[in-house]
């Protein structure tokens, strides 16, 4: 049954409502496509038409835009996307974004969205080790590359060491041109772009040449000691046993390690099983070591990609 929802925004401030509508009214569409409902607004008088569930959370995440714009010139369609997920996962219980500690980083202030992002960065601070498991796009790489660049900065650790294993996901490399490093660049992308984002190209490439920040394969890992390092192992459902085991045995004093990977996209050859899901069950009661686990709720991507993941998973258990 279809209600209707009227309320005011407070402080009335033309010129801001002006900015949450968006170019268009980009906003109100983007809200109305997510949740199915009808956003009427006559200056700081608002109405909203659709289910009574919808309507609900379309005032919160409108009421929720306009604070936001309180701090800041603009909103970004990912911004929005964020406060939809977050509404529509009925996430509403948590703490307020004011009460989230950010990651200042020089380019941008990262604030964790969701439990899970927040938990994972407690977890992050608090112990040595830490696992983040989940599908894609739920943040575990690039929140992890932002607390590592914030701690740079900060001072608390000397240098940032960012691995992957060179598993190729079911494409050949062998016949692409160039030498061994250029050939190994793109398995490394996903985190020369979390870099840039964070500090910037020009810093990035100052310090990865100043070897304060390394990027490389995880077989460059092997026979060596990281203290006072963020160290951090993408991919790491595509380790083998021997080098998830040889990469945990890498760090030293003063040093955090984080391992994220994504169980569901192992790429390793059938005969060989996944290192990340082993050492999982080696380390569980281990209390030095931290476990997030992220879901489909998590994605902070485009909506459609929480909705793909939703459906692989439902797939996978209709299989099993």
């Amino acid at each position: 049954m279809e209600s209707n929802l009227k309320f005011e925004l407070k402080p009335i401030d033309q010129e801001r409502i002006n900015r949450l509508s968006g170019p268009t009214n980009s906003t109100y569409k983007q809200i109305e496509k997510e949740l199915d409902i009808k956003i009427i607004s006559r200056g700081k008088d608002f109405k909203i038409q659709g289910s009574k569930n919808n309507i609900k959370a379309g005032q919160e995440i409108l009421v929720k835009l306009y604070k936001r714009l309180g701090d800041k010139d603009n909103l970004t369609p990912e911004e929005i996307h964020l406060f939809l997920r977050e509404a529509m996962n009925k996430e509403n219980k948590e703490k307020k974004d004011t009460t989230r500690t950010p990651i200042k980083t020089p380019k941008v202030t990262v604030l964790p969205k969701g439990k899970n992002q927040e938990d994972y960065l407690k977890t992050i601070r608090q112990k040595t080790l830490t696992f983040g498991v989940g599908p894609a796009g739920t943040g575990k790489t690039y929140l992890a590359v932002a607390l590592a660049v914030e701690q740079l900065r900060s001072g608390e650790i000397e240098k940032i060491v960012l691995t992957r294993p060179a598993v190729e996901a079911g494409e050949k490399l062998g016949f692409l041109p160039g030498d061994l490093s250029q050939k190994i660049d793109p398995y490394l992308k996903p985190l020369y772009d979390a870099l840039f984002e964070t500090l910037g190209f020009k810093e990035t490439n100052n310090l990865i040449e100043g070897n304060i920040i390394e990027i490389a394969p995880l077989a460059f890992m092997r026979g060596r000691t990281l203290s006072n390092s963020f160290i951090i192992l993408d991919e790491g459902q595509n380790t083998t046993r021997e080098q998830m085991k040889m990469f945990l045995t890498r760090f030293g004093f003063g040093s955090k390690v984080i391992v994220t990977g994504d169980l569901t996209q192992v790429d390793l050859p059938s005969n060989s099983s996944s290192g990340l899901l082993h050492a999982i069950e080696v380390l569980k009661s281990v209390k030095e070591v931290g476990f997030i686990e992220f879901n489909s709720k998590d994605v902070v991507r485009n909506s459609l990609v929480q909705k793909i993941v939703e459906a692989y998973d439902k797939f996978r258990e209709t299989k099993k």
